[in-house]
C-alpha cells in the first residue's frame, strides 16, 4: 500500500510558527509514543565545542519553548558561559522535524518553584540527591544521598537553588516534512526586526 505524505506549504503554513508548532504538537501527542514531548537539546562551550542530550519540553508560548535541568549540569554549565541552543524535535512516525534555535535563558524563580511543586515526590527527591553530570561512586552512593534527603524533607520538598528552567527563544524554527523521493519539505520561519519571515529550504 503507497504511503500518503502530508504536504507542507510554504502557501499553506500558520503565519506564526507558534501556532504551527501548536498545531503539529498537538498530531503528535494523539499519534507519538512514547515521549512526543522529548526534544535533543543542543549546547556548546564558549569556543564552539558541542554537546547533544535529550530533554523534555514543559511548555511554550509565545516567548519561547521551556525545559527544566540542574543548573550545574554539563548543559547548564555550558549555557552560563554561551546562552545560545538548538532544540530538534523528532516525530518518526509522522515523518517530522522542527527544530528550534535561539537563545536560552534561566525562567523566573517562581515559575521553576511552580513547576517543581507539580513534580512527583521522587522527582524532586532526585533533583536534590543528583550532582548531575558529576562522577559518582556508584550506584550505591547515589541512592544513600537519595535516601539522605528524603529524611531531611519528609513532607513537602522545596526547589533546590541549583535546579530550575530555561526558556529558548527563537530566532529561527523549521518545520521538516518527509516526502516521497526524498524531496522533503522545508519551511523556515526566520525571526527579522521583530517579524517572522518564511522561506522554503531545498532538502
Amino acid at each position: 500500500m503507497p504511503r500518503t505524505y502530508q504536504e507542507l506549504s510554504e502557501d499553506r503554513v500558520e503565519r506564526d510558527p507558534y501556532s504551527q508548532f501548536a498545531k503539529w504538537y498537538d498530531e503528535a501527542r494523539a499519534a507519538v509514543r512514547p515521549l512526543p514531548d522529548a526534544a535533543a537539546l543542543a549546547t556548546s562551550t564558549a569556543r564552539g565545542s558541542p554537546s547533544l542530550r535529550m530533554v523534555l519540553l514543559k511548555g511554550f508560548d509565545a516567548h519561547g519553548f521551556v525545559f527544566y535541568t540542574n543548573y550545574r549540569s554539563r548543559k547548564g554549565r555550558e549555557l552560563a558561559r554561551n546562552p545560545r541552543g538548538t532544540l530538534l524535535f523528532y516525530w518518526g512516525s509522522l515523518e517530522r522535524q522542527v527544530r528550534v534555535e535561539g537563545r536560552i535563558e534561566k525562567v523566573p524563580a517562581r515559575e521553576s518553584d511552580e513547576y517543581f511543586a507539580t513534580r512527583p515526590r521522587g522527582s524532586q527527591l532526585s533533583a536534590w540527591a543528583s550532582a548531575q553530570s558529576e562522577v559518582v561512586a556508584g550506584r550505591a552512593a547515589l541512592e544513600r544521598r537519595f535516601a539522605a534527603f528524603a529524611r531531611k524533607h519528609p513532607e513537602s520538598v522545596p526547589r533546590p537553588p541549583h535546579w530550575g528552567g530555561y526558556r529558548l527563544a527563537p530566532e529561527e524554527i523549521e518545520f521538516w516534512q518527509g516526502q516521497e523521493d526524498r524531496l522533503h519539505d522545508r519551511i523556515l520561519y526566520r525571526l527579522a526586526r521583530g517579524r517572522w519571515r518564511i522561506e522554503r529550504l531545498a532538502p
